[in-house]
């Protein structure tokens, strides 16, 4: 039954692009902030991929019990874990991957700007050491606010002299996620096969799913029915706030989408082809300096920032409403990284 578990759980993270991993050169992934709520389960996934082959988990504490027993796991990646800042150049060195999911959770009541002033001092230690310490590593950020930490991660690894936008991603893959998963369960289509883009940035409205786009295509769905989806995506993250009633946030679907885009990323890496996944990148899509959309990943990273494609009148009017919040967002991140 483990076992099986084990090969489904590798299966759905190569969700069936045929590749195989048996001649995969070595890769290592480092997870920054890996004995928190959405670091533990991440590391477990991470494990599980067959395209990982060492496994570094670093985190202010507790990561050497999460390591050892995350460990135990019969599949290939070699995993070790770091603790407090004289570990983590060591936790670095040598990453194809890092993962940013460090920092703390949304509480009730908290909007993901209220997280900012913690976070974005978190990201910015941790971005000087990645410049430092493996400036070619792809970086996935994951803690929020998103649209501000991204830009943040930019500035620190420009004064570095490091930076490269193809190698720095805003993980929104949980947004794509949910966008699937309520599709799905709204137009009555397996979600299995459900694809839709999502736009702008990663938080509250700027959250934008292009359900105009989403394939397979439903006819069943009402303009109301859009407005909800639509909605119903961009407060996800407070959905399960609420539903958690103050002890937690999406700590599971986050790991999960975090691990999906990671093996992206390594896909991409290896030279698989046409691997797509929606992201938030430096972009000229638009007047903005960063953006989500959909990017083709490849071996340095991004290949290619695709354009949104046709938009509804309704998707148009979110795009226009989403920009002046997520430039203020941007600007945020840019003012600290400059004056801290």
């Amino acid at each position: 039954m483990r076992s099986s578990l084990l090969k489904s759980t590798s299966e759905l993270l190569r969700r069936s692009r045929g590749y195989s991993s048996s001649a995969n050169p070595e890769r290592k992934v480092a997870i920054l902030g890996a004995a928190g709520g959405i670091g533990q389960p991440l590391a477990l996934l991470m494990k599980l991929n067959p395209l990982v082959s060492s496994l570094s988990l670093y985190d202010i504490a507790g990561t050497v019990g999460v390591a050892a027993d995350v460990s135990h796991i019969n599949s290939p990646a070699l995993v070790k874990g770091f603790m407090g800042d004289d570990q983590l150049g060591e936790a670095l060195e040598g990453s194809d991957v890092v993962i940013i999911p460090a920092g703390v959770p949304r509480k009730p009541g908290m909007t993901r700007d209220d997280l900012f002033n913690i976070n974005a001092g978190i990201v910015k230690a941790l971005s000087t050491a990645i410049a430092k310490h493996c400036p070619n590593a792809l970086v996935n950020m994951i803690s929020n606010p998103v649209n501000s930490t991204v830009p943040i991660a930019a500035e620190v690894f420009k004064k570095a002299g490091t930076y490269d936008e193809k190698k720095l991603f805003g993980v929104t893959t949980l947004d794509v996620v949910r966008a699937k998963t309520f599709y799905a369960g709204k137009a009555g289509v397996p979600v299995t096969e459900v694809n839709v883009p999502v736009v702008g940035g990663h938080a509250g409205i700027t959250i934008l799913p292009l359900f105009s786009q989403a394939t397979p295509a439903s006819n069943s769905l009402s303009q109301e029915d859009i407005v909800a989806l639509t909605k119903r995506t961009q407060d996800g993250g407070t959905e399960v706030v609420e539903a958690k009633a103050g002890k937690g946030s999406a700590t599971l679907s986050m790991a999960y989408a975090g691990a999906v885009f990671a093996d992206a990323c390594l896909k991409g890496l290896n030279g698989v082809p046409d691997i797509v996944e929606c992201s938030f990148v430096q972009s000229t899509v638009t007047e903005l300096p960063f953006f989500a959309s959909k990017v083709r990943l490849g071996k340095n990273g991004v290949e290619e920032v695709l354009g949104l494609g046709e938009l509804s009148d309704f998707e148009k009017k979110g795009l226009e409403s989403l920009k002046g919040e997520l430039k203020a967002s941007i600007e945020k991140g840019i003012k600290f990284a400059h004056g801290n």
